[in-house]
């Protein structure tokens, strides 16, 4: 694998935290079968979340009224994008697979790696209105969400108290990580470590360590095709009629989030089919 490169965008502020021992395992395994690993420790290098002009070397296009998205695409277009921007997009540019390891907050990625993904993901860079979904900029490579989270997984099923995962994860997998393209890896998720054993905890670490060895090998998760809808703006993007018809004598809808109201298909955002 000495061609490949991961990349793992970090968000934990402990090097004492599992979230950190389990970075750590993902460079030690990666390295050790070839990879090329980068990291971005996004709290060690107090990478700034808020999305603001600063972002945008030289003139704006319109101060008066200042439109981030579409500032900051001109700006990569001229590559006028602050440093640490570009940076960031380097790595990116890069990668053939990028591994988010965080803590759970707020059923969502920490605001550092949020800011991460609105400042980085740059229009033009990660994505043009012609470029989205299967035709997305990313189509190349991989991407997949690793976390730990503070409740225990009977918590996240469809009838426990936080309710079901996969739809947690539509809008981070779907609506990011798809979104601009990439193929969506299984997520890796670690069901409240810190309250579990010792030796627990180091079970949970061999089993990253052991999927870690055939990541390459994975299929990818199961998203509707961009095929399946009218795109256009008469039809309102939507799915087309013949799909609706063929799905409605089924028993679970597309995806998570084209339900069509139905049950949702089990596991469609944490297992590949």
């Amino acid at each position: 694998m000495a061609d490949k490169t991961v990349l793992i965008v970090y968000a934990h502020q402990s090097p004492k935290s599992f979230n950190c021992a389990v970075k750590d395992a993902a460079v030690k395994t990666l390295t050790d079968q070839g990879y090329k690993v980068l990291v971005s420790d996004l709290y060690a290098m107090k990478f700034r979340a808020a999305a603001t002009a600063d972002d945008v070397k030289g003139k704006l296009k319109n101060p008066q009224h200042f439109l981030y998205n579409e500032e900051a695409g001109l700006a990569w277009k001229e590559g006028r994008l602050s440093d640490d921007i570009k940076e960031e997009q380097r790595k990116v540019q890069q990668a053939d697979l990028i591994i988010f390891q965080f803590p759970l907050y707020w059923f969502s990625v920490p605001a550092i790696m949020k800011g991460w993904i609105d400042r980085v993901m740059t229009q033009g860079f990660a994505y043009t209105l012609q470029n989205l979904y299967d035709n997305g900029l990313f189509k190349n490579k991989k991407a997949m969400l690793s976390f730990t989270t503070g409740g225990m997984e009977s918590m996240y099923l469809p009838d426990g108290l936080n309710g079901d995962i996969n739809v947690a994860l539509w809008p981070l997998q779907n609506g990011v990580l798809r979104f601009c393209g990439f193929q969506v890896l299984a997520p890796q998720i670690f069901w409240s470590p810190a309250h579990t054993p010792d030796d627990a905890r180091e079970a949970l670490l061999e089993a990253w360590k052991t999927r870690l060895q055939g990541l390459q090998d994975e299929k990818p998760l199961s998203f509707a095709p961009t095929e399946l809808f009218e795109l256009n703006f008469q039809a309102g993007f939507r799915l087309r009629a013949d799909v609706k018809e063929e799905f409605a004598s089924k028993p679970y809808g597309l995806t998570t989030a084209h339900h069509l109201g139905k049950p949702l298909p089990p596991n469609n955002q944490t297992k590949a089919e």
